[in-house]
């Protein structure tokens, strides 16, 4: 081999190494910037699974949401569908209630003359009646018709109060009373008690117990007793008051028809 080829192969030789380093060189800035390409890819990669992950999560929020909203319609469109049937009910019982309050104007027009009529019989009962307590018991007729005119009253309570006294006038059958207030024996007044025993008896004594009167409801009228009456007198006086226990003791009675 002559010089030349040797100085030839060894410049090819120099000139391949050369284009070997820059081979070499050229590949491993080709691999630098597809490493510096797999991580930019790898960061956008992560930031659109990023963006992916919060999308996913806004769409569980936004589904969750969703469910809540059609689980509180269908509770509203329940809790809706109870608050009518009550407005429903209501609805019927105020146009039973107004069906009521006609039917109660119409009542009190039947009812107001009514209880006239009974004030008025109870009056007549009253005047025809043994007068035992006849002052209280006219005291409270009056009262009677002054509420029938006092607008404050109402027509419930009216009624409430004509039947308590056709009750107390009831309760004078079965009473056995005693109280103090002024006879009258026609022109003569005077003090005395007066002992009845329902309506069978009716009699007086005055507070000296020397004297007594029964009363006679067909003349209507005091009678002079006997004085043999007057102890069983005293003592149904002293057993009205519970001064005595309750016993059996002789009072004059009028029967029907007697003279």
């Amino acid at each position: 081999m002559s010089k030349l080829s040797k100085k030839s192969l060894i410049a090819s030789t120099i000139i391949g190494s050369l284009a070997l380093t820059a081979s070499t060189f050229a590949s491993a800035d080709a691999l630098t910037e597809l490493h510096k390409a797999e991580a930019k890819i790898f960061k956008a990669s992560e930031k659109s699974q990023s963006k992916i992950d919060n999308i996913y999560e806004q769409t569980l929020e936004l589904l969750a949401e969703y469910r809540n909203t059609v689980d509180e319609a269908e509770i509203l469109s329940g809790y809706n569908d109870h608050v009518q049937l009550m407005v429903d009910d209501q609805n019927a019982n105020l146009k039973s209630l107004e069906k009521q309050i006609a039917g109660i104007d119409k009542t009190k027009q039947g009812v107001v003359p009514l209880m006239y009529k009974m004030i008025d019989t109870l009056e007549k009962f009253v005047d025809l009646d043994v007068p035992m307590n006849i002052a209280a018991r006219k005291e409270r007729i009056q009262a009677l018709r002054d509420v029938m005119g006092n607008s404050n009253v109402s027509v419930s309570e009216q009624f409430r109060l004509v039947l308590e006294a056709y009750e107390i006038e009831a309760n004078y059958g079965t009473v056995f009373g005693v109280y103090q207030a002024e006879l009258d024996l026609g022109g003569q007044t005077l003090t005395a008690d007066f002992l009845h025993m329902g309506r069978i008896s009716f009699v007086a004594q005055s507070l000296d117990m020397k004297n007594a009167w029964v009363w006679n409801n067909e003349t209507r009228s005091w009678e002079v007793l006997d004085d043999e009456y007057l102890k069983p007198i005293t003592d149904g006086i002293r057993m009205a008051r519970k001064q005595l226990p309750l016993d059996l003791t002789k009072l004059p009675v009028f029967a029907a028809g007697a003279k």
